[in-house]
Formats: structure tokens, sequence, C-alpha cells
């Protein structure tokens, strides 16, 4: 059926009134990347300057850049791939056994602040020298990334009919082969937008880096903060630094798009 006429001008233009202030700030960003601080802090805006990579050349020559790329790597890697291999069973028996009371209080935990378990591990990581260690950040990182991968796939796991883990079970596989064989291939979509989402809020994290980690260990949020003194904020560094560490996660997420919204979706479908 033809839509109406109101319907096919007014949908274009509600979506670029809720597509444009979203991504304006990604747009100033980047364009501020490429600006002296002179025209940053110019009012009115300036739209039209002369480009330079001064700033990136700060961000990759001056600052140990590399380094704080390498370490959130490891940092973001290890822990979603630990989170794996803790969730996804635990979401598992939440999912076949019906422990909701479990459920909540791995989303419980999930919704504390971060801060709140920030002074205890302080403490622990202290006392057991691993300060400055990838042991402590990656810890840490799945107080955030295993509350995600449980949620998300216990709801994926009860979407799936349980009668084909019966099939499997009467053709006399374990309930463990079942899991391997039947279940975790059939959950793969919801895997990988477990894996992404974990992966993102590793990356983006800053308290526990700050806090837990020193020159060794330092990830990348940490590149943006080292641009900010008492006295001055250089504008430039900061915006090309967070447009190196926001790339990736753009990138990252509009590989898997599909995959995260195919994911997402399903598991809110019972049966």
């Amino acid at each position: 059926m033809k839509k109406p006429l109101w319907f096919r001008i007014g949908f274009p233009i509600l979506v670029l009134v809720i597509v444009v202030p979203m991504l304006f700030p990604f747009l100033w960003m980047f364009l501020s990347s490429f600006k002296v601080q002179v025209d940053i802090i110019a009012w009115p805006p300036k739209f039209f300057f002369s480009p330079t990579t001064q700033n990136y050349h700060k961000v990759f020559a001056e600052q140990n850049f590399m380094l704080y790329l390498k370490n959130s790597g490891v940092v973001g890697i290890a822990s979603v791939v630990l989170s794996l291999v803790i969730g996804l069973p635990a979401a598992y028996s939440i999912a076949r056994f019906r422990q909701k009371k479990l459920l909540m209080v791995i989303l419980v935990a999930r919704l504390m602040p971060g801060i709140s378990f920030l002074m205890p591990w302080y403490i622990v990581f202290s006392r057991l020298h691993l300060m400055d260690s990838y042991t402590a950040l990656i810890l840490s990182h799945m107080l955030i990334a295993l509350p995600v991968v449980v949620w998300i796939m216990s709801s994926y796991f009860e979407s799936i009919p349980i009668e084909l883990e019966d099939s499997a079970m009467v053709d006399g596989a374990t309930r463990q082969r079942a899991f391997w064989s039947i279940v975790l291939p059939l959950s793969m979509p919801g895997v990988v937008t477990a894996t992404t989402l974990s992966f993102i809020f590793s990356w983006n994290n800053f308290m526990f880096s700050q806090v837990l980690s020193m020159e060794k260990t330092r990830t990348l949020p940490i590149a943006v903060y080292n641009f900010m003194s008492y006295a001055e904020v250089d504008w430039g560094g900061v915006m090309a630094a967070a447009v190196a560490i926001v790339m990736p996660a753009i990138i990252l997420t509009m590989i898997f798009q599909k995959y995260v919204v195919k994911g997402l979706t399903m598991g809110a479908v019972k049966g």
C-alpha cells in the first residue's frame, strides 16, 4: 500500500530532527581535532578554517598513545573472554533452571555505581601487590562485562526451545554436550551482542584505570586526561585523542550492527 504524502515527507524530517542533534557533537569533535586552540575557542564558532594535523602529532608522537592502545586492547579482550567463559554457563543455568533471584542479584551488581567497588578493589590489590598490573584492571573490568553477558544471554537462552536439547539428550548427548553443540551455536547473535557491548564498556572505562593503574598499564581514556592541567586544557589534543579512542568503537559497532540488533531483538522474544 502506498504511503500517504504527509508520511513520506514528515518521516525523513523527523529522522533528521532526531539524528542531527545526536551526531552534531561527534562532528564538532572531529572538526575540532583539526583546529588550533584559537579556532576551537573562537566565538562565534568557526566552521571554515585551515586544518592542521598538529593535534594528532601530539597524541601519537608526544604521548605514549600506542602503549595505551595496547593496554586497552589487552584489558578489553581478556576481560570479555573471561566474562564469556564464566557468564555463558551461568546464563544458561539461570535460563534453564529459572534462577530469577540470582539474575536480579547480578542486575543489582550491574546497576551499582562503579565507584562503590573502587575503594575495596584498591585495598585488595594494593595488599596483594597487584597495583599497576593487567590482573587488577581485567578483574575490575569484569565487574562491568560479566553482568552484561549474563543479563543478555540469559534472556537469549530462554528464547531457544528446550525441546531441541531434550531431543539431543534422548539421542544420548549429555546436557553439557547439548549446550556446546546445539544451544551455543544457535545463540551466536546473542554472544556477538554481549561481546560487542562488553568490549565497548571496557574500552571506554576511565575510573578503574585512573585509580588502579600507573604508567605501565594505563588505558586509552587516560590519554584524554593527559591533555588537561590545572592552568589550561589543550582542547585540540583532547579532541584528537577522543577521535582516536572513539573510532575503533564506532567501527566495531558498524561491523557487528546487524548481529547486535538481531541479538537484542531475539533475546526479547520467548519461545
